[in-house]
């Protein structure tokens, strides 16, 4: 049995030897037949991938001999036309070539022509020189014949002669000269005299204003008469009162319902006018409430002018003026010069002044400042000894305004020269205004007898030859006798005339008093 049994266990390993064996084999029978079957499906893929690889090779192929004879036939064609676009650009030059030919064959021509003339012109020329010279030659040889033959009449030598011929061509040139000037000169006074005429007539026409003429008011209304001793007070203390505080005079007369107030400064009057009113109206009449309501009535009207002044300068348009300035220029609205009020006489001379000034091409601007300013000194001459030109002009220099505007106002009576083409405009406007139909009170025949009066004055001096009222009144020319009154007392004649004119005149501003002594020394040649 353990034979047996060894015998079984033997049998059975060399089985499973073999059937290990036996199955190896096939496996390997089956991985070489399936490495077989892989292998000619890879070759299939492969030759499958060939033959698509040669295909698309081809198609390839055939795009590009597409593309480079497409590519070719587009070079061809641009060739083609960048040749076609030579030969015209070429055959243009040609044309344009051809062309100048043309001209520069025809100028040649032309210079060919020109300068056949030319040479005939020089040949002309040159025979006419020869005959110039030859003429030139013969009149030589007459001058001097003629030269020859003057120094024998005349005695003269050459250089003598010289000297009459020119001496009396110098005399005939200053001649002509001096007639040709004094025409000119006629003819730019005559146009001159036009165009100022016409600049005057436009600047009246573009300023229509209101008549300035006023009466200065000085008298006050009263209720009653019993109101009149109330303002005289006991034994005239309130009267006495009041015209200490306004500085006026009060005429207390038997003029039923109104009381007089006289002052020559127009400030005060009117301070005055005011504060009687005030008092009337108030009832209270006694010193302390005197002194009071003048006190507040000074205020008011001090503020009122300021506001005049200010209104004044904006109405004219003129900037920059100093306050006090402004003041001036209110106390002008209680200003009149024969009527005239003199604050609307300077604004219508400030924009008659601007009209002149823009026609002739100045600044219309500093003609206007210079004329609102002119008669600033009127508010100051009741004051300050001199002319109204003389003390505005001094008045304006201490707060600096333009040297254009002083002089305006100093010399636009003729006090002193002008320096500046504004000046003789303010002098212009300032006689529009005043001359104007309604602008100033006084009539022709006052007007008359008040020159004739100053007149009168005047030559009732002994040595008095003449005498002449000039500028409105504001001056007075006076001739005397050189034999009779020589140079030491001339300022005396002068003097006297002028204190004789203060104590029988009445006149606004001053009179300039002007003597001249003129000495002629004739004799006669025999």
């Amino acid at each position: 049995m353990e034979i047996l049994a060894q015998a079984m266990g033997g049998n059975i390993i060399i089985g499973l030897f073999l059937g290990i064996f036996v199955g190896g084999g096939g496996a390997v029978l089956l991985v070489v037949g399936l490495a077989k079957m892989r292998s000619k499906k890879v070759e299939q893929e492969i030759q499958n991938r060939i033959e698509t690889a040669r295909r698309e090779a081809d198609t390839i192929v055939k795009e590009a001999r597409l593309d480079a004879a497409s590519e070719q036939m587009k070079k061809r064609q641009e060739f083609t036309s960048e040749v076609e676009k030579k030969e015209g650009e070429l055959r243009s030059q040609e044309s344009r070539l051809s062309k100048k030919e043309d001209v520069l064959e025809r100028q040649t021509e032309q210079l060919i022509q020109r300068e056949k003339q030319v040479k005939q012109s020089e040949q002309e020329v040159q025979r006419q020189i020869q005959s110039y010279n030859s003429k030139n030659k013969e009149l030589s040889t007459v001058l001097a014949q003629q030269k020859s033959q003057l120094l024998k009449i005349t005695g003269m030598d050459v250089e003598q002669a010289r000297q009459l011929l020119l001496t009396n061509l110098e005399e005939e040139c200053e001649r002509e000269m001096g007639q040709l000037i004094t025409r000119k000169v006629a003819q730019a006074e005559e146009q001159a005299e036009e165009k100022s005429k016409e600049i005057i007539n436009l600047a009246i026409q573009r300023y229509a204003a209101e008549q300035t003429c006023e009466v200065s008011v000085s008298m006050v209304d009263i209720p009653n008469d019993e109101m009149k001793g109330r303002i005289i007070g006991r034994e005239g203390r309130n009267i006495r009162a009041f015209e200490k505080a306004t500085g006026v005079d009060v005429i207390v007369d038997d003029t039923p319902g109104v009381i007089v107030v006289s002052g020559f400064n127009p400030i005060r009057r009117e301070v005055a006018r005011l504060s009687m009113e005030r008092l009337i109206q108030d009832g209270r009449i006694h010193p302390s409430r005197i002194e009071e309501i003048v006190a507040q009535t000074k205020k008011d009207v001090h503020a009122k002018v300021m506001q005049i002044g200010k209104e004044a300068a904006e109405e004219v348009d003129v900037r920059g003026l100093n306050n006090k300035i402004l003041g001036m220029l209110g106390a002008l609205h209680y200003r009149t010069s024969y009527g005239q009020n003199v604050l609307r006489h300077s604004v219508e001379v400030a924009f008659l002044a601007q009209v002149m000034a823009d026609e002739l091409g100045l600044d219309g601007t500093m003609a206007k400042r210079a004329g609102l300013l002119h008669d600033i000194g009127k508010a100051m001459d009741r004051e300050i000894e001199g002319g109204h030109p003389a003390i505005g002009a001094n008045y304006l220099r201490r707060f600096k305004e333009p040297q254009i505007v002083i002089n305006a106002v100093e010399a636009h009576h003729g006090d002193c020269p002008p320096d500046n083409p504004y000046t003789p405009l303010i002098a212009a406007a300032d006689a529009i205004s005043a001359s104007r139909p309604g602008a100033r009170r006084e009539t022709l025949e006052r007007y008359i007898k008040r020159l004739e009066k100053l007149e009168e004055i005047a030559g009732s001096f002994k040595g008095v030859e003449g005498c002449f009222a000039i500028q409105a009144g504001r001056e007075i020319r006076v001739v005397v006798d050189a034999n009779q009154i020589n140079d030491e007392s001339a300022m005396k004649v002068a003097r006297d005339i002028a204190k004789k004119i203060e104590e029988e005149m009445t006149y606004p501003g001053e009179i300039k008093v002007t003597l001249l002594r003129e000495v002629r020394c004739v004799e006669y040649a025999r």
